[in-house]
Parts: structure tokens; sequence; C-alpha cells
């Protein structure tokens, strides 16, 4: 009968420690939910990022007001009987 009462004391040790300190422990999950927390924000904002790009992609291919847009800010279009008034600050 002691036999068993130290077998199962052993037992329960061996559980506690893995359950505190081994493979599995409370840190070591608390510190996997923490990496997971900070790569869902990382995504919830390149998911935002890839929406505003969808958008951009859907606007240039339906109108020609956003293609105008976009050279005009990066490549410098002017028009026609335009004047182009460059301000230096």
């Amino acid at each position: 009968m002691k036999l068993l009462i130290v077998f199962l004391v052993v037992l329960i040790s061996l559980l506690q420690y893995r359950l505190w300190h081994g493979d599995g422990s409370f840190k070591q999950t608390r510190k996997y939910q923490q990496q997971l927390d900070q790569l869902q924000q990382k995504m919830e904002l390149k998911q935002l990022r890839n929406k505003a790009l969808e958008a951009e992609v859907l606007d240039l291919r339906k109108g020609k007001e956003a293609i105008e847009e976009t050279a005009r800010h990066d490549l410098g279009l002017i028009k026609k009987n335009e004047t182009f008034f460059q301000v230096i600050e």
C-alpha cells in the first residue's frame, strides 16, 4: 500500500512539474498567446492595406480620373492650356 502511495505522489509530482515548467506549461501557453495576438494585429494591418490597394486597383480599372491623378502626381502630367506652378519652400 505504501508503495502505491509513493508511486502516486511521484506521478502527481511529475505531472505538476510538466504543468508548470515542461512542454505545454502555463508560461509557454501565455507566451504563445502573446505571439498569436501580435501576429493577429499585424494581420489586421495587412488586411487594411490590402483592402486599400484593392480599392485603388478597382478604381484604376474603372476610371480615367484615377489614372490621370496618378500621372499628375507621380509623373508631372500637364494638360494643354494649363499653367504649371512649382512652389519651392
